[in-house]
């Protein structure tokens, strides 16, 4: 048995709050059917290859409506992807649902991510093996990956291994790729006749997995919150010290939720939102332009000092960077079967690519430091991408900028100081003990996606809403995971994926912080979170984010 401290302890003990009807027992649960769904785009496609899942109907739940089945059932239940705050609350709220149905029901872990039903390694849970994971932090309980389930021989294994344990439906708990391989699966059994359903539970961190349905992904409170303590201290100390700039790049590649979020908790003097650089073409140059000003201006107020957040993924959204890799990722995408290109030095790899690339792009590429050069070289992710959290934009941004204040110095129309600090949070926040909210949705989803089972549905993503009334209010359901879906290039080929939802510029979220920003940059308005907050009030403890308050209309942030 691991070594608990007193807060783990107090923590196994929390019993977590179900949404709505789900309160009442799953046994007393029915169904109801909406309207037939569609893609969000490209509709004829995703149709073609999603024949037998495509167009299923929203549902809900509550205490009207259609009986569901309880019927033995054998559950398997795997983890796909990074980590986020509240995985081991839906594996528990999955359990204690089908336990409940039926006590002879069996769920079964499947060990390291979507590998683990391939090559059919699982534990079986009890009880006490449950209970040593409630309201925990992080994915250890059987521990994920990044395979993708997408083969024909893949789901031919899987198919094999779930006869053997006479499994009936899988549960994958995932964000938008890993969804999107839920689906693939989804209608490779349908097509098969297989008799197993798949359900889809939504995570991410990054807060990109959310839609009219699916209100927020899990881990975002948790995470967000994570990282304002972090830079709330930051904000503390570099108003203590007064003598440094510091440069901060939160996690969040492909959309700037995370970032925003955490300024409206914080209050930073700067924030760079990669949506808005792109939508307003912004360069590289005035990106590092804004920021000099804000430096300067505080300088002169005799203010050497400030906190800046920086996207993970803001190198793509600047237009001439964005074209550029694009293009790179096309080279590379062919130049990594080439053995000489392959065993080079940097410097000989450096020449072959600015050969191929476009004109402007070689130049581009060619600008940058050899440090990033050398980032934008590393290993490609699963899509045959740049690791955008590979690339020091904050380093990148540091350096820019101090050789424009060295500029403006040699020109008389600077004379501050600038001493910097580098800091980059990600991993900080994917593994934190879940906040109440996280550990109340994550444990409802999970019990919400065996009513799904019960139901007889596959195709489908755990749905609970209404999420910044009390619990006893949310409302519970399932959309189809076609509805979230349109086609987008993957390693030169267009592909099947979820749609990312990106942060949106005229939304109630971002005109909040695009009105208080600029009082922000100069005057010192920082605001110090402090801890996740357990146990008392309950605006206090049990608040989701502002993000998702704002979006609902719900609470105004502070007015600083």
């Amino acid at each position: 048995m691991r070594e608990c401290s007193p807060l783990h302890k107090e923590r196994l003990n929390y019993k977590p709050k179900l949404a709505g009807i789900l309160a009442n027992g799953i046994k007393n649960v029915k169904i109801s059917f909406g309207k037939n769904t569609t893609a969000v785009k490209d509709a004829a496609d995703i149709q073609n290859l999603f024949k037998d899942v495509y167009g299923q109907p929203l549902v809900s739940f509550s205490n009207e409506g259609e009986a569901l089945n309880f019927e033995q059932k054998n559950v398997g239940v795997i983890l796909s992807g990074g980590q986020a705050p509240g995985g081991h609350n839906v594996i528990a709220g999955l359990y204690d649902a089908l336990k409940a149905a039926n006590p002879n029901n069996v769920l079964y872990g499947f060990l390291g991510g979507p590998s683990g039903i391939i090559d059919n390694k699982y534990v079986k849970f009890d009880d006490n093996f449950i209970d040593k994971y409630r309201n925990t932090g992080g994915f250890d309980i059987i521990g994920s990956g990044r395979t993708k389930l997408e083969t024909e021989e893949q789901f031919e294994k899987t198919l094999q291994n779930c006869k053997t344990l006479n499994i009936n439906a899988i549960v994958i708990i995932g964000g938008d790729d890993s969804n999107t391989n839920a689906c693939m699966l989804a209608q490779w059994l349908k097509a098969k006749n297989a008799g197993i359903q798949v359900i889809g539970c939504p995570k991410t961190i990054d807060g990109d997995l959310k839609n009219d349905q699916i209100e927020i992904s899990f881990g975002f409170d948790t995470a967000t919150k994570t990282y304002a303590e972090l830079i709330g201290n930051i904000q503390r100390d570099a108003n203590s010290a007064k003598k440094y700039w510091h440069f901060i790049k939160l996690m969040g590649r492909s959309a700037t939720h995370v970032g925003l979020e955490v300024a409206l908790q914080v209050q930073p003097n700067i924030t760079l939102i990669s949506e808005e650089v792109e939508a307003k073409k912004q360069s590289l140059e005035s990106i590092v332009d804004y920021i000099t000003d804000i430096v300067v201006k505080r300088s002169d107020m005799g203010k050497n000092f400030g906190v800046a957040l920086i996207p993970e993924g803001l190198i793509e959204f600047i237009p001439e960077m964005k074209t550029m890799i694009s293009n790179l990722n096309d080279i590379l995408a062919v130049l990594e079967k080439d053995e000489k290109f392959v065993n080079a030095q940097n410097s000989e790899k450096y020449q072959i690519i600015e050969s191929k690339l476009e004109g402007q792009n070689a130049k581009v590429f060619n600008s940058l430091p050899e440090m990033i050069k050398a980032q934008l070289l590393m290993d490609r992710d699963p899509h045959g991408n740049v690791q955008v959290s590979k690339i020091e934009t904050e380093k990148l941004l540091i350096e820019m900028v101090r050789a424009r204040l060295k500029a403006l110095k040699a020109q008389g129309k600077y004379n501050g100081k600038f001493s910097d600090q580098a800091h980059f949070f990600g991993y900080e926040g994917r593994c934190a003990m879940p906040s109440n909210f996280d550990a109340d949705y994550c444990y409802s989803l999970g019990y919400n996606a065996f009513a799904l089972i019960q139901a007889g549905l596959t195709g489908y993503l755990s749905s609970v809403k209404n999420l910044t009334a009390p619990a006893t209010q949310w409302k519970a359901g399932g959309v189809p995971l076609t509805m979230m879906m349109n086609m987008e290039k993957r390693h030169g080929v267009m592909k099947p994926v979820i749609q990312k939802a990106l942060v949106d510029l005229n939304g109630p979220v971002f005109k909040v912080f695009e009105q208080r920003r600029e009082k922000w940059a100069l005057n010192d308005c920082y605001v110090f979170p402090g801890a996740i907050q357990y146990f008392g009030p309950c605006d206090v403890c049990d608040t989701t984010t502002l993000t998702l308050q704002l979006e609902q209309q719900k609470v105004p942030v502070a007015q600083n």
